[in-house]
């Protein structure tokens, strides 16, 4: 690469828009333009990758709402030294572009040469797009800031679909446990017969209960018939009273 050659895919990754929708998937789900395809210089979406299985990939990130880049993705193709890392789900990230100020204060400490926003020692640069300004401005290039990478592979799983190969059988588990040994098997069997004892003592209580119900409900059917024809008994032996005659 010659001196103060500014790469395509590198002014894309500063100037792209990620996380927008993929108008080529724009009726599937999880369809976010957060990978950067540098040999192909344009930002795709997960269900993009198929078509650049044989591409560098560069994965973006977010981070406080801001475009990040992993520490261990960006070496790859860049020096990321002396720009300030943050850690997010347990890895090192940096900021692409140069963060908005909230407010404008400079007291004693380290800050961005390129911003003047506050840091942490012995870090020099805020943001990704702080530091090539630095180095354009002092090296007159790009040369001894960009690296030689020839494959960049995805470092997290990104595509929708499952492979085949992950996906395991119903009766699985029993080839499985019976292949590790007698120890193995044995337990898959003492857990099918402590499912089918479980089994038996649920059918019975409640084949005990619905034996109770019944009984219950015919207790209950007797005497509301036998209480109605004592009533009309004892109204048949009773005479009736008549309204005395004035």
């Amino acid at each position: 690469m010659e001196t103060g050659e500014f790469p395509a895919w590198l002014e894309v990754l500063l100037k792209e828009k990620f996380f927008n929708a993929c108008l080529e998937h724009e009726d599937v789900k999880k369809n976010e333009k957060n990978i950067l395809c540098v040999d192909c210089c344009l930002s795709i979406c997960p269900h993009c990758v198929p078509s650049h299985t044989s591409h560098r990939l560069l994965q973006i990130r977010r981070y406080v709402y801001n475009d990040v880049l992993r520490v261990e993705d960006g070496s790859k193709l860049m020096d990321c030294s002396l720009i300030q890392p943050y850690t997010t789900n347990s890895s090192k990230v940096v900021f692409i572009n140069e963060r908005p100020h909230s407010r404008q204060f400079r007291g004693s400490g380290n800050f961005c040469t390129t911003c003047d926003r506050s840091l942490q020692s012995p870090y020099v640069f805020c943001s990704l797009s702080c530091k090539i300004s630095d180095v354009i401005m002092r090296q007159r290039g790009l040369s001894g800031f960009l690296r030689i990478c020839k494959f960049l592979p995805l470092t997290d799983e990104v595509t929708t679909t499952t492979p085949s190969s992950t996906l395991e059988p119903t009766g699985s588990a029993r080839t499985s446990s019976g292949s590790g040994g007698h120890g193995g098997g044995d337990m898959f069997w003492c857990q099918a017969l402590a499912c089918t004892a479980t089994t038996e003592i649920v059918r019975k209580k409640r084949s005990s209960l619905s034996t109770t119900c019944r009984r219950v409900t015919t207790v209950v059917s007797e005497t509301n018939t036998e209480a109605p024809a004592n009533f009309l008994n004892r109204r048949k032996n009773t005479l009736p009273q008549r309204a005395p005659l004035y």
